[in-house]
């Protein structure tokens, strides 16, 4: 999350797209057909349909669009951005999350956010009613992040992807529910408490961060806790130290009865599984990752990016796109996580290892093989066409 990313070309003024009045029947589609070609022709390289994005952007049937209404501040870090999304968008259940392209310096960047507004439109925690939210932190060397939480300003179009992922309640709840989560991961669990905490029975929530002013959605937190809404319970590192997830049963003494949402840093989900499992609970521990889990590294390389000829050292535990990134390349992403494949290029010879699964792919045909450079680190050497 350093140097400049993008996901996906912006399609290129002019490029094929659905036309107005392309299937309008009788001699009425024989005069907008003929129209378009004069419209177009005046119009090159525009087309009408790229004039109809200026004066209406988040028009139905453009491409997903939203409107920045509010960049409200959560902590000195972390801010809730609200957006009033174009008349394309499909809803999201509580806990789901959608990616977002910002555009920063000319560039165009995707990052996947979760959401954590009410998914029924009405207004609620301050957020207007038709508007989503997403509430991100300012991590070290974030571009898009930092740029959310410092720069962003009220106005600012932005594009947005329909909403995805499975970190989702079941139907009907379950009885008893954990939420164990830790800095920004918290946002998922905000989107499920927004619009499910009246059907919960019994929640408790053990909540990690740094210090008491790092606690993101504190005051609504506590409200709930204090209305016995849910029972919360802050593991602060400068008063507690960082979780040792046999206090839990101290926290919650009966967590192994309840159904657990579990989200933040990878050092904490690791630890987590390794916990359920150990309890022999592993099915009861439902994971939201931000970035994929990573097996023993390997010894890594080179990467050769042929386009620039630049060379890239990295090690085995660094994905090909930060390494990329850290130097310098214009690297396409999506989610970071392996799951949208907007970060795919071509590889033309040599070797890569999957982070998740330590399986190495060697490329053996003329063909350029694509590979998810946000998933694979370089396995001695390889070549990629970018």
């Amino acid at each position: 999350m350093s140097a400049p990313t993008v996901d996906r070309p912006t399609p290129a003024p002019g490029a094929s797209r659905p036309r107005l009045g392309a299937h309008a029947p009788g001699p009425l589609g024989g005069l907008v057909r003929g129209a378009r070609k004069v419209a177009e022709a005046l119009a090159t390289p525009l087309v009408p349909d790229d004039y109809l994005d200026l004066l209406d952007p988040m028009r139905a049937g453009a491409d997903l669009r939203g409107r920045i209404v509010e960049v409200r501040p959560e902590t000195a870090d972390a801010a809730t951005v609200v957006i009033r999304p174009g008349r394309g968008w499909q809803g999201h259940v509580p806990g789901q999350y959608i990616r977002i392209g910002v555009d920063i310096d000319g560039v165009r960047h995707w990052r996947a956010y979760s959401l954590t507004h009410r998914a029924d439109g009405s207004a609620a925690a301050g957020i207007p009613a038709g508007c989503i939210a997403i509430t991100t932190k300012a991590i070290p060397d974030g571009k898009v992040s930092h740029h959310l939480v410092r720069r962003a300003t009220p106005g600012t179009l932005v594009m947005l992807d329909q909403a995805t992922g499975d970190f989702t309640l079941p139907t009907p709840a379950p009885a008893k529910v954990l939420f164990l989560t830790a800095g920004s991961g918290i946002t998922p669990v905000m989107g499920m408490l927004r619009n499910h905490l009246p059907e919960l029975a019994d929640v408790a929530h053990v909540h990690c961060a740094p210090s008491e002013r790092d606690v993101i959605f504190h005051r609504e937190l506590a409200g709930h806790h204090d209305a016995g809404r849910l029972a919360l319970s802050l593991n602060l590192d400068d008063v507690h130290g960082v979780l040792d997830l046999a206090r839990l049963d101290t926290l919650v003494p009966d967590w192994r009865e309840r159904e657990t949402w579990l989200c933040g840093p990878t050092a904490l989900l690791d630890a987590a599984e390794k916990h359920w499992a150990n309890a022999g609970l592993p099915e009861r521990l439902h994971v939201e990752r931000f970035r994929p889990s990573v097996v023993e590294p390997g010894e890594g390389g080179t990467v050769t990016f042929a386009r620039s000829s630049r060379v890239v050292d990295a090690d085995g535990a660094t994905a090909i796109l930060d390494a990329g990134e850290d130097a310098g390349v214009l690297m396409p992403s999506g989610c970071r996580m392996g799951i949208c494949f907007g970060c795919v290029v071509p590889m033309r010879s040599g070797a890569i290892r999957d982070l998740r699964t330590g399986e190495v792919t060697v490329h053996e045909s003329d063909e350029p093989l694509p590979v998810q450079t946000c998933v694979n680190a370089v396995a001695g050497s390889c070549e990629l066409d970018l």
